[in-house]
């Protein structure tokens, strides 16, 4: 009977790290043209007033704010 809930303790907690490994995050940098400010966010914007700018998909938020610096709309200010 221990064996049994030690495999079963052992599959849950394997399961759950690989949910969370399998999590892909993504980061964008939007511009909101009224302002005309970029910003990094962490969900594809859904409406069409905000925009993905350039090649702004990025993996990390560090990756996304760094990136940011670099692309022309969001330094023209």
């Amino acid at each position: 009977m221990k064996k049994a809930l030690v495999a079963v303790l052992a599959l849950s907690f394997s399961a759950s790290a690989f949910a969370q490994t399998a999590v892909v995050s993504e980061y964008y940098v939007v511009r909101d043209p009224a302002t005309k400010k970029c910003t990094v966010v962490d969900k594809r914007p859904t409406t069409t007033t905000t925009t993905i700018v350039d090649n702004g998909i990025f993996k990390t938020r560090a990756e996304a704010e760094t990136g940011m610096k670099t692309i022309k709309v969001c330094t023209e200010n």
